[in-house]
């Protein structure tokens, strides 16, 4: 019997004919298109959900502030400050937490923070008590609306090159409470803003200059809350919570003064040791456990 040699193919692939809409037929093999590379690079990069959304309702908090002052609710318009700092301060620890950060995200969260730290604290205060002084109450405000984008933007710049224990400047959210604060305060007294136009003016130009500056704020980034502490420590958070029950509005004004202040305090304290008082460029230092 006689022995055709049959030609093998060079591979197991299995091809079929594929008639295309012209009538033409080419040979086409399943796993082309699973395989081919641009599949993979076509895939739609998605946004994070869970951390966005906590950003996207301290926008809203800080857009209803500026609305419930424009209805001149300012108490109301003060306490959505204080929400936004809650929610801001949420979303960048459930995005560590969840591992989904990403670069949208940090630059949502810096528009976010523009809109309800720098535009509405202005807007706020101008309508509650700088509107009477007429172009140094507008002044004042814009002061404090161009520092707070001047210090978000050199926080997203100089982030890789601080000490990661110092804000440098006033941060955007304590000078917002600052400013909220002294609005909720004596608001709540029952004091007019038209009675109070230069500490009101005072104390946004204060705080609008304070985060352009170069003074250290202590940021409590390098506290380890995984770390075991003593029962006291459990018992005067207990009575921090009550404090601030008992009166938000003094408690919470006082508190944010306070802080506001202390970045002074340790830039004086730092001169006068001889030690430097710029927290640039100083991530690499050890920590003295004698500060």
């Amino acid at each position: 019997m006689a022995n055709f040699n049959r030609r093998k193919a060079k591979n197991k692939l299995t091809f079929f004919r594929k008639i295309s809409r012209s009538g033409k037929q080419t040979l086409h093999h399943p796993r082309a298109e699973v395989d081919h590379p641009r599949s993979q690079s076509l895939r739609r990069r998605g946004i994070y959900l869970l951390p966005n959304a906590f950003t996207t309702a301290a926008l809203f908090c800080g857009f209803y502030a500026i609305v419930m002052a424009m209805n001149l609710k300012f108490e109301h318009a003060s306490i959505a400050i204080f929400a936004a700092m809650v929610l801001d301060g949420i979303d960048g620890r459930v995005a560590r937490l969840t591992n989904t950060q990403s670069e949208f995200g940090a630059q949502y969260d810096s528009l976010a923070d523009m809109v309800s730290f720098g535009a509405a604290p202005a807007l706020v205060v101008y309508e509650w008590s700088l509107r009477g002084l007429g172009k140094l109450g507008w002044l004042a405000a814009f002061v404090y609306c161009a520092g707070a984008a001047l210090r978000l933007a050199r926080f997203n710049t100089n982030i890789a090159v601080v000490d990661k224990r110092y804000f440098q400047g006033l941060p955007s959210p304590a000078a917002a409470a600052m400013v909220a604060g002294l609005v909720w305060f004596m608001d709540d007294l029952r004091y007019a803003g038209t009675d109070l136009s230069w500490l009101a003016w005072s104390v946004t130009l204060y705080a609008g200059l304070s985060m352009v500056s170069n003074v250290p704020f202590y940021s409590f980034k390098d506290v380890n809350f995984r770390k075991s502490v003593p029962f006291i420590t459990i018992f005067l958070i207990v009575l921090a919570f009550v404090a601030v029950s008992s009166d938000p509005p003094k408690v919470l004004f006082g508190l944010f003064v306070c802080y506001g202040l202390s970045g002074y305090g340790v830039f004086f304290w730092r001169m006068f040791k001889g030690k430097p008082v710029s927290i640039i460029e100083t991530k690499t230092d050890a920590i003295d456990e004698k500060e």
